[in-house]
């Protein structure tokens, strides 16, 4: 018996090969990797040169608010469509929700979709929206328990549920409401069906959507496009059939270049029988990959990221000087807050990927390899400033010279550090013994990718404060060598 999935690929497939102007090569398929929590994929039949063009997509067929007839029948709400509009009036307030200057890029093809896939078989996109997931492991759709697992990752708090109800509340569900002719069927459905749909749609989008507005002046050279991901603000977004079936990693084979009338994907190097055919998405942290896309991959670890409070960092540099209270409140006096930076993102030096879409050699040179290389430049500038300020309030605390400035931020970043670490309930070895035991689970599992997150991240605190202890140990040692007195307290800024 045949697999409807089989069956719905075939469609596509089909469809897709229909469309004026589109190419598929017959070196390669579609093929189902459901086995790995992968869906569908493009695989390679035979050995394939570089620069072969592996398939065609007629800018025509991409949809979005140019190809979708959803503007012509509301032509007032598509009539400015603003991408850089964040749904709020310049003093702040909410807009009419009817207005069309609160409809950003982002909700315009939002309602697109929604129109496309209520319109059932009547879209001339249906085969290609039946080809799409129905569903998502993106934690937007976790359970409480299930979040539980990323522990103190910073992802938690980048889910953003509740503000994306309240988006699609005061401006989608009003706008299909007020036209419930034009959203087939939409007044048969609930506010929390249709609010369900939105989140579906939007993170179809999240997942899978282009920039279709390329830069003219960006450099290419590193084998990138101008679509390369960045989601947020697009000026003209749309769905792209079947190059969206193309899985992505950070070590890639494919390449998406941009035409007047299509887009062309392109092999960046030599394809062997079998391999699959991947996409780039950009130097992704694990988890953006999971909070955007719903997958991590081992060879993204390297763009791991970890996010650090400024509130621990204060609290570990009062505790280094010994300010009372008192102290610390009349710190803050001297600081204006509104300039301060609430998180710090600490992340590896990076070598960038060869144009063939590999990563360069390891031992290449100095460079070759992934390495925690020191503090970012905003947080040593805005601790130099909270220590310059605590001097100011406790005039006893002595002027250090450029060593002790470095030595002191080193030693108070590296105690922040501990104490970011120990804020997740599980230590790096127990996480490490459990993501080997689940070795043999679905690669998609929630608390396997959870934890290769906070694996991730556990990892990069013990090497950012590996590298702080190194060197706050060598300039004590220089301190020493070069017989200066001991310190009796810190120095400072």
């Amino acid at each position: 018996m045949t697999d409807l999935f089989d069956e719905t690929t075939a469609s596509f497939l089909s469809w897709f090969k229909q469309l004026p102007g589109a190419t598929f090569s017959d070196a390669i398929a579609i093929q189902d990797l459901r086995s790995r929590s992968a869906g569908r994929g493009i695989i390679a039949l035979r050995d394939i040169p570089a620069e072969t063009v592996l398939f065609t997509v007629p800018r025509a067929s991409i949809i979005s608010v140019e190809t979708s007839a959803l503007r012509t029948h509301l032509p007032a709400l598509f009539s400015s469509v603003n991408p850089s509009n964040n749904g709020a009036d310049d003093d702040g307030e909410d807009a009419d929700p009817s207005s069309s200057a609160r409809l950003d890029a982002w909700g315009a093809l939002i309602l697109v979709l929604l129109y496309e896939h209520l319109r059932g078989a009547a879209s001339a996109w249906r085969p290609y929206l039946d080809a799409l997931p129905s569903s998502f492991a993106t934690p937007m759709f976790w359970a409480p328990a299930e979040l539980a697992a990323l522990q103190a990752s910073a992802t938690v708090t980048k889910v953003g549920r509740e503000a994306a109800d309240d988006a699609f509340r005061g401006l989608l569900l009003p706008a299909v409401r007020a036209a419930p002719d034009v959203f087939a069927g939409s007044a048969d459905m609930s506010d929390d069906e249709l609010l369900a749909l939105a989140h579906r749609m939007g993170s179809t989008i999240m997942a899978y959507a282009f920039d279709l507005e390329k830069d003219e002046d960006e450099d290419d050279e590193d084998g990138e496009d101008g679509w390369v991901e960045d989601r947020d603000g697009m000026a003209m977004m749309g769905m792209v059939p079947m190059a969206d079936m193309l899985n992505a990693d950070a070590e890639f084979n494919a390449h998406v270049n941009h035409g007047d009338d299509e887009l062309t994907i392109t092999a960046l190097r030599p394809i062997k029988a079998g391999e699959e055919i991947l996409n780039y998405y950009g130097p992704h942290p694990n988890s953006e990959l999971l909070r955007r896309y719903g997958y991590v991959t081992e060879r993204h670890a390297r763009y791991d990221v970890v996010e650090i409070p400024w509130e621990m960092i204060e609290a570990a540099a009062v505790s280094h000087l010994g300010l009372p209270e008192s102290a610390w409140a009349k710190v803050r006096g001297h600081l204006d807050e509104d300039e301060l930076e609430d998180t710090f993102v600490l992340e590896r030096a990076c070598p960038e990927v060869t144009p063939e879409g590999t990563f360069p050699p390891a031992d290449a040179d100095a460079d070759g390899a992934p390495r925690f290389a020191g503090l970012p430049g905003d947080l040593e500038q805005q601790l130099g400033d909270f220590l310059r300020a605590a001097r100011a309030v406790d005039l006893t605390l002595p002027a250090p010279d450029k060593r002790r400035r470095e030595e002191l931020r080193a030693a108070i970043v590296a105690s922040a550090l501990t104490t970011l670490e120990a804020q997740y309930p599980t230590t790096l070895a127990q996480d490490e013994q459990l993501l080997a035991d689940a070795g043999a689970a679905v690669a998609g599992d929630k608390e396997r990718m959870a934890l290769v997150v906070r694996v991730g991240e556990k990892r990069l605190l013990r090497e950012a404060r590996a590298f702080l202890e190194a060197a706050a140990a060598a300039s004590q040692q220089q301190q020493e060598h070069g017989g200066a007195s001991p310190m009796k307290r810190p120095r400072l800024e």
